[in-house]
């Protein structure tokens, strides 16, 4: 065989090695390119933007007053009968029988006892009995100058003890001052609420939230949310359930959620959870979210 013919052979050899090599790659491409496009698309929690409440708070705290309190001073040697103390009477009954006279209540209220102080000689001889109306307990607190213009008769309360760390009690704004204080640069103000459970003792201390601006906003999850810089992203899901990013205004957050001044509509499907697996334009599968 001639030299320039084996090496028109090999030339040819080598580009039929090269030309399947090629088309092995391609179909071999092919294969997994049509295996892998037939995935399912990715499952991913979602809910609907809906109308919430949203409410803004002071947070302060105070001492638990009872609504009407009344102090009689009893020489011991007037006593005629033991005095039931911490024991309720009703408006009329006889709280202490004494030798010239009869301490009458003047209201429904629980029988107390407070001597005087130990460095007093008089309390040697003496006792301060107490009548104290709890049905009703009052909490005066100090409320900064900032939140002045949200204060309003009315407002409602939350209230916490810590004798009962896991209940909320309810009450309300009743009354405030008519200036602020020079001192503080705060307004005074009396918080109401019904006890008629008697769980709370005048003196305890007590956390005061007091709850303004109540309104009902747009509100999606804060897991939805997406921050960049100033911007705050979410991924909407069109009906042929493609993912899509868009920019919102946001307002309060407030118990989990983020309340949404615009970019959405109530109804609007976006992705709740998992948006780092998101991406636009995404074909998914919506879990919707209990």
């Amino acid at each position: 065989m001639k030299t320039s013919t084996k090496i028109t052979t090999i030339i040819v050899i080598f580009f039929i090695i090269i030309a399947t090599v090629i088309v092995g790659r391609t179909m071999i491409g092919n294969h997994f390119k049509k295996k892998f496009s037939k995935r399912p698309p990715p499952g991913i929690i979602v809910t609907f933007a809906k109308e919430r409440v949203f409410e803004n708070i002071i947070s302060t705290y105070g001492t638990a007053i009872p609504i009407q309190t009344q102090s009689f001073k009893v020489e011991k040697y007037e006593i005629l009968k033991p005095i039931k103390f911490n024991q309720r009477v009703k408006k009329g009954e006889v709280i202490a029988d004494l030798k010239n006279r009869k301490i009458i209540a003047k209201f429904d209220g629980i029988i107390g006892k407070r001597e005087f102080s130990e460095d007093i000689e008089v309390s040697k001889s003496s006792i301060l009995v107490n009548l104290e109306d709890i049905s009703l307990i009052y909490c005066d607190v100090d409320i900064p100058e900032i939140f002045v213009p949200f204060i309003k008769i009315g407002l409602p309360v939350n209230i916490k003890f810590s004798g009962y760390k896991n209940k909320v009690y309810t009450g309300e704004v009743d009354s405030f001052a008519s200036r602020i204080s020079e001192d503080t640069r705060s307004l005074a103000t009396r918080i109401k609420m019904d006890n008629s459970s008697g769980e709370i003792l005048p003196g305890s201390f007590l956390e005061i939230s007091i709850k303004y601006d109540v309104r009902e906003s747009l509100g999606i999850p804060d897991t939805s949310t997406i921050v960049e810089g100033e911007n705050v992203f979410i991924y909407k899901v069109n009906d042929k359930n493609k993912t899509m990013k868009t920019k919102i205004r946001t307002g309060d957050r407030y118990l989990g959620f983020v309340e949404v001044l615009g970019g959405l509509n109530v109804g609007d499907k976006i992705v709740a959870e998992g948006t780092k697996k998101v991406r636009p334009n995404l074909t998914i599968k919506p879990v919707e979210k209990k």
